[in-house]
Formats: C-alpha cells, structure tokens, sequence
C-alpha cells in the first residue's frame, strides 16, 4: 500500500547518517564487502572483548544498486583450538523487533564449554537498535492513559480505532520505503548476506521465538548453508500472522491460569486468594475498578501489561504477585508502575521494537481489512479467553492501516534442512506448542524437546540441565534425541522451575540472558 513514502525514508537517511562509501556500493551489487570489526563501545559486549561492526545491504533486494541500510553486527571469537571450531553461529532473540547485538554473549551459557567452538554472531535487523535507519514511530504511543483493552462501549472502540490508525500513520511518515522491506524474507537476506561477509561455507543459527520462524525461512531457502540450528519457542509457520495471535489469545489465558493458581498456593505470603479461581476473580474485579477509577497513571491496560509479563515467563512471578498485593490491601500503585515502566520506556525511540514488530508482522501476510471480522473473532475468542484477547487485538490493530506493502507469507518446506533441534514448553503462550508440532511435521529431520507442563517461553541456556546438556550434544556433535514415530515431542525434560517466594522485602532480579533475549511478540 505504499506509494509516496521514498522520499521520506531518503530524508530519514539522512538524519541518521547512513554513510554507504563507493566501494560498499559496488560491492553491493554482487557480494557484500567483509565486515570492518572494531571493538565494541560499551556493556557486557566490551566486558566480554566482543568486536562490533555494520554491514551494508540493499533496502530492496529487487534493486541491489539502489538505497543502502546498514546492519549492526557483533561477534565474539571461538577460543577452542582451531582444530576444533565449528563456524560462526547467528543469534536472533525474538520479537519482531528484538535488538539481537548482545547474543553474540549467549556461547557462555552453554555447558561443557561447547560454545568456544563457534563464533557468536548477534545483529540488529534491519530497523532494530543500532541498525540504520531505526524506526521509531511515536514513542509515548505504548506509555500511560491508554482506554481500557475491552471495548465495552462504542467509545471505548472508536478510542482505539483512532489511535491504532494514528500509530500507523506516524509510522508512514517515519518509515517511507523501509516499510516495503521489512517482510522476514528481507532479514533472511540480510542473514545470507552476513553468511557471505564472514567467508563461511555455513552458519549455525539460534533463534528464540520469532528467531525460529527467521530460521526455518533459512532453512527452506538455504537447507545447504545450515550446519547446526536450534529453534526455541517455536512459530507455526501456518498461521503467520493473524491467526497465530487468536492461538496466543487461548494460550495465555491458560497460562496465566497457571499463574493464579501458584499465586493461590502462597496465599500465606501474598494473601489474594486461596484458589485459582479467588485470585482470577480478584484480578478482574480489579480491572473494573481501575477502569472506573485509575490508580493514578495505573488502569486496567497498565495492569493487562504488568500480568503479562508471568503469562511469558515464571521469572518475576514473585515481583508481581507483591506488587499486586500492595495495591489490593494497600492502596499502593507504586509497585505496579515500577513495574510497567520497567517494561515500558518512554524514551526518544523507545517504540522501536514495537514499530519494527508491526513493520514486519504487518507485511509477512496480509491482515483482514473488515473490522467486523476482527469484531466477531475477537470477541469469540474473548469469551472463553478475556486475559489477553482485546490487548493483543489493539496490539495489533495498526495493521488495518499499515502503509507497506503486504506480501504472500513465506511457504516453509524443511525436506531438504539438515538435523535441527526444536525446544518448547508445553503451555507456553506466546508460541503455542502446536506450532512446534507443526514444525516437526515440515521439518523431517528434526526432534522436538519438550518441557512438559511447562509455561516459559524459549527459557534455553537458563540452567535446565536437561534442555541445556541436549542443546550442548548437539552444537558439539549434531546429537539429536532419537525421533519417534508418533506426532508428539521426542524428548521430555522438566521445565523450568516455578520460584518460590521470598520473604517479604526480598527481590529476585532477571538474569542478564533474560534481559538480553526479552521477547516482543504478544
């Protein structure tokens, strides 16, 4: 749908000072120049002696002489004897719009050292972070004063239509021709291109999340340039995008559900409820309360957003049930807006990952352009799963109006992948387990591990010794658990542990590698 955004995105350009030099350029007509490494400014990268770069790539690849991007990439070395590496490894940790450039730490995490045998390649996509152009939309679009998630009034509904709209607009302006290049086949370009840079005959790749479906992408374009790949979290290639976020709708209400039922077991800590079902009504008639009376700048979508944090993960599942239980028997919002801010900058630019989420997510596939049919499966899927139904709806609504082009999703076909390792637990709900299934389906060769009656979403290299020692096996050798027969996981392990509480001033802090690999996709 874009038709006079060009002259924006060379404007854009411009200001944020993308330097393509007339060897780059050349170059870029045929095979990309080598990276020119330098070491990296700042953070756990330069703790770590990591060396950062930017590799340019054509906008379009349907005008490989035309505008240049640039994307950011980091690498940490092998320190395995050379006799013993295994080539550079890409990490993308999810979203879309996850800044990747940290991953290239995550070969630490990895046991028996197994991850000194490659090279650790994290990027930013194109649009992300330190990639150049970053999009950025509006950057107080995410924070506060947001209607409530259900529209259940007309001018809750007209509320959202004209923000979404809004959003998507602002986005036109910022964005220009980027817009029609952000599909994740243009990434899975970018990817190839890095492949080349480096000079290596393969890659390995780690995604999480949306990583996965950049990998099987690569996978079904490129089976020949993959040596070793693991997929955790995984996306149902056939249900990109629209369905696919009706799928997390129903899950997340089960997680969640999993949520308030642990809540429920600490009562004497937390005292919410002493069943599930108490602390689930406790909840929602909290949010009717909120949408009559905000508790200052909390209302019921900062308090959807502060609980969807334990629907991802069961890190900070003390953080919030605390929170949550200063509001009820206190009066005291602090704690939850601590903890919105903490997941809801708004910063210049902090929009980033949400514009680059909606850049791709919105031109993978085409999205429904009649309103009565979001309507009607938004509202079916509220009825029976209301947690987080409207907020992904909202989340995702600028898609009615996005100004980039919608192409044909990608049709992903893993006969000819080489072994690859597929990870997810069984209730997680931002990548249902379905999806994983299906992925086993189209890729033969694969073996799905699963964290049985788990509820975290791609929690590898978190200290799980069985998901951990697997992932070791076969980054060292191609190990793979054996393949059953029957259309289910191949290998079971626990998943990750539910915390249990601390006292009552006590604060469990995420790890780095959660910091690093925190997800975007609702």
């Amino acid at each position: 749908m874009s038709r006079f955004w060009a002259a924006a995105f060379a404007v854009a350009l411009g200001t944020v000072g993308v330097a393509v030099t007339e060897a780059q350029a050349g170059t870029a007509r045929g095979e990309p120049a080598p990276i020119a490494w330098s070491a990296c400014g700042e953070g756990a990268l330069k703790q770590q002696g990591a060396e950062c770069g930017f590799l340019s790539v054509p906008l379009d690849y349907a005008k490989p002489d035309g505008a240049k991007i640039e994307i950011a990439v980091s690498r940490i070395k092998a320190t395995a004897p050379a006799d013993k590496r295994q080539g550079p490894i890409l990490v993308n940790p999810g979203g879309p719009g996850g800044s990747g450039l940290g991953m290239a730490t995550l070969g630490q995490h990895v046991p028996r050292q197994v991850g000194a045998a490659y090279d650790w390649i994290g990027f930013d996509p194109r649009g992300v972070g330190a990639s150049k152009p970053k999009l950025t939309c509006d950057s107080t679009y995410t924070g506060y004063n947001r209607p409530p998630y259900v529209p259940a009034t007309p001018e809750i509904e007209k509320a959202w239509q004209a923000r979404t709209k809004a959003y998507a607009v602002a986005c036109a302006k910022a964005g220009g021709a980027l817009l029609d290049n952000m599909r994740s086949e243009d990434t899975v370009r970018d990817i190839e291109r890095i492949r080349v840079a480096l000079g290596a005959e393969k890659i390995s790749f780690y995604g999480f999340s949306y990583g996965t479906y950049l990998g099987q992408i690569y996978a079904t374009r490129h089976p020949e340039r993959v040596h070793r790949m693991v997929l955790d979290g995984v996306v149902d290639p056939g249900r990109v995008w629209y369905k696919s976020n009706l799928d997390q709708d129903v899950a997340f209400d089960k997680s969640i559900k999993v949520y308030f039922a642990w809540i429920a077991k600490y009562d004497a800590v937390y005292h919410l409820g002493r069943t599930a079902a108490d602390v689930e009504k406790l909840y929602y008639r909290q949010l009717d309360e909120l949408a009559r009376k905000p508790a200052g700048k909390i209302g019921p979508a900062e308090l959807t957003d502060v609980f969807l944090q334990p629907g991802y993960y069961v890190f900070g599942w003390e953080e919030t049930a605390r929170a949550f239980s200063a509001w009820v028997h206190r009066q005291d919002s602090a704690p939850l807006k601590a903890l919105f801010d903490e997941n809801h900058e708004q910063t210049e630019g902090a929009d980033n990952s949400y514009a680059v989420y909606l850049a791709v997510q919105c031109t993978d596939a085409p999205w429904p352009d009649d309103w009565t049919r979001w309507q009607r499966d938004n509202w079916r899927v509220h009825r029976k799963a209301p947690f987080e139904t409207w907020g992904n709806a909202w989340y995702n609504a600028p898609c009615r109006h996005w100004a980039g082009h919608a192409g044909a999703p990608v049709e992903v076909n893993g006969a000819q992948a080489p072994p690859i390792l597929l990870i997810n637990e069984t209730l997680d709900a931002a990548t249902p387990y379905s999806g994983a299934l299906e992925a086993r389906r189209r890729f033969p060769r694969s073996a799905l591990l699963e964290g049985i009656g788990g509820t975290t979403h791609a929690g590898s290299l978190f200290g799980n010794a069985c998901v951990d020692n697997t992932i070791a096996d076969y980054l060292a050798a191609g190990t793979l658990p054996g393949r059953v027969k029957a259309d289910r996981s191949d290998k079971q392990c626990e998943p990750i542990a539910k915390p249990t509480p601390l006292a009552a001033d006590g604060k469990s802090a995420p790890t780095e590698r959660l910091r690093l690999q925190r997800d975007f996709v609702r």
